[in-house]
């Protein structure tokens, strides 16, 4: 990999909808929806120009909706068994379609995400969908299955719990009742479809999304979606064969020729096959939602399937748990994860006002060995906004914090749509509240539909801020994904100006990355009112390293233009810095 990557995270329905009303649990028909079309030439170029190479275009796969599509011959949900009116994407009912509602035409949707795919790569980027291996919707119906290709269920054993041939784990003899509900919560906000539905009939009863295996799960958990059985007894043992230890070291083709002489069970097989279909459409990878509650040797048969037929192809994954990062890494064949639980966390803590810096080279240091592997991010659809007021409320905080994010390693660096622009997240949409943008429902995005400006897609409507902060982004994000030294090598020196730099604290970091022919010295103030002013300090060490001579060098800010000089006195390196509050400087060191 010669330069970074970065992913533009995007919530395909709500992308190109320029409706304004806002309705709480408001109907596709009273607050509009985006479509596939809304990606077009111009849109898709201004992505591009942002500093993207790859879209993660969330929400593609059938998922349960609050909508009537019984004209093409798809049945009706229980608005009891769906959250929101729009449906969650990760309650998957057709994996062999895509969602009815981001079609103009719902008949040919599946035609109208293949041109969708074609004009994501004229415009030079990779496309990712989601795949959600430990779960499916609680009423799952294939409709358009290739030949040869059965639902997950059927011909499963529903008279006993578990049979390793099962899609599903079952609650014999119970019937599945929908949770109690709780805080005033009423499917729909109370308002009942215009259009008949029929009530879930579930006998028995499956264990639920998350493992509950209650035949009435609780309102917290994932009621609208049923585990997916991978071969795990319900006391925990394995009807699997293990991977032997060492092929954590191995590539993917041996991980390949290791399954290919082992039978495994049901479900691993539809969601290998699942996996091929959509490369063969021209899909360029996956983001596989709750990667660690399914077994690792499964991440090792899928994602070897995949390489053989796709080297390239790019797969990340949800895993929180940091003492899993390797095994799902090594063994599991994944080619990112997200870095949550340590280095977002951390900068969130941070951006909040009461984490300090000193955090993030800690964790840095600490996943040297991955650090490639782990996925930078500041927003997503799990996580709040950083403008909304539930987070820190002022988007313009999270700058040190991107800066940071998209250079301090080599990692792929991650936006959600709308945090360019400062999206808050202010609207009482329906399921959930607000913070985080909703996944749930029919809903718009307004400081984003202010930059689609009537889908002109050129920030016509976007206030000066908002356009500001757009072009930061874009400055920033370019830069990245053409810098060589951001492929290179990296060394804090945060600590060492926090011993001896008066002035310098922990509401500042510093840090350098090179690489041949590209030395970069990074400087970034996390605090929201004060200035600093100091004297950063280059070890003579580095100095030696980087072969730098007594003398003075120019520097080159790679944000905005800034210019400043590297000194070296008696072999060590001195730049005047004056930092404004949010302020970052990337300097590129000319020689």
């Amino acid at each position: 990999m010669n330069h970074k990557i970065v992913i533009y995270h995007v919530f395909t329905r709500l992308f190109g909808n320029t409706n304004t009303n806002n309705k709480p649990w408001g109907t596709i028909e009273e607050n509009g929806v985006g479509k596939f079309a809304d990606f077009n030439k111009k849109a898709l170029t201004e992505i591009k120009n942002l500093g993207v190479t790859h879209i993660w275009y969330t929400g593609v796969p059938h998922h349960a909706v609050i909508n009537d599509y019984t004209e093409i011959g798809i049945s009706n949900d229980d608005p009891d068994v769906v959250k929101g009116r729009a449906g969650s994407p990760y309650a998957v009912k057709d994996y062999y379609n895509v969602n009815p509602d981001l079609a103009k035409n719902p008949s040919n949707r599946l035609k109208e995400f293949k041109s969708l795919i074609e004009r994501t790569h004229k415009a030079g980027m990779k496309v990712i969908i989601d795949i959600v291996p430990n779960h499916v919707a609680r009423k799952y119906e294939g409709k358009t299955n290739p030949k040869g290709v059965s639902d997950f269920g059927f011909g499963d054993d529903t008279s006993v719990e578990y049979q390793k041939d099962n899609n599903f784990y079952y609650i014999p003899g119970k019937e599945f009742k929908t949770p109690q509900w709780q805080d005033g919560y009423v499917p729909l906000g109370g308002d009942a479809p215009n259009f008949s539905y029929p009530k879930l009939k579930e006998i028995p009863a499956k264990w639920t999304g998350n493992g509950s295996r209650s035949p009435q799960p609780d309102m917290n958990d994932w009621y609208e979606t049923v585990r997916i059985n991978y071969g795990v007894r319900p006391d925990g043992g394995l009807d699997f064969d293990m991977l032997p230890n060492d092929y954590g070291e191995k590539d993917h083709k041996e991980h390949f020729e290791y399954w290919k002489k082992k039978v495994v069970p049901s479900s691993w097989r539809k969601f290998k096959d699942i996996a091929l279909y959509w490369l063969n459409m021209g899909v360029d990878g996956f983001r596989y939602d709750m990667a660690e509650m399914v077994p690792v040797e499964f991440w090792s048969y899928m994602n070897s399937s995949i390489k053989m037929k796709n080297p390239d192809a790019f797969l990340m994954a949800e895993v929180y748990n940091p003492d899993l990062y390797r095994t799902y890494i090594h063994k599991g064949k994944m080619d990112y994860l997200y870095d949550k639980v340590d280095f977002y966390d951390g900068l969130k803590h941070i951006m909040k006002g009461y984490g300090w810096s000193d955090h993030l080279p800690v964790v840095q240091n600490g996943l040297r060995d991955i650090e490639h592997s782990m996925l930078h991010f500041l927003e997503n659809h799990d996580e709040q906004r950083i403008a909304s007021p539930e987070f820190v409320g002022n988007a313009e905080i999270g700058r040190p914090a991107m800066v940071v994010s998209a250079t301090i390693s080599t990692s792929p660096t991650m936006i959600y749509f709308g945090q360019e622009v400062g999206e808050p997240a202010a609207e009482h949409a329906g399921f959930g509240s607000p913070s985080r943008t909703s996944i749930f429902d029919y809903i718009g995005v307004p400081h984003h539909q202010r930059w689609v400006n009537d889908k002109k897609f050129d920030g016509g409507q976007s206030s000066p801020k908002e356009s500001a902060l757009r072009d930061f982004y874009k400055r920033l994000l370019n830069f990245t994904i053409n810098s060589e030294a951001l492929m290179g090598s990296y060394r804090e020196i945060h600590f060492y100006n926090k011993e001896i730099t008066e002035n310098y604290n922990h509401r500042v970091l510093s840090y350098v990355r090179w690489s041949e022919n590209q030395k970069l010295i990074i400087v970034s103030n996390f605090d929201v009112n004060d200035h600093f002013s100091f004297d950063l300090k280059i070890p003579v060490d580095l100095v030696n390293l980087w072969k730098l001579k007594e003398g003075i060098y120019p520097l080159h800010d790679a944000l905005y233009g800034h210019v400043n000089s590297l000194r070296i006195e008696n072999g060590e390196g001195h730049i005047s810095i004056n930092l404004n509050p949010l302020e970052s400087f990337i300097f590129e060191l000319k020689s």
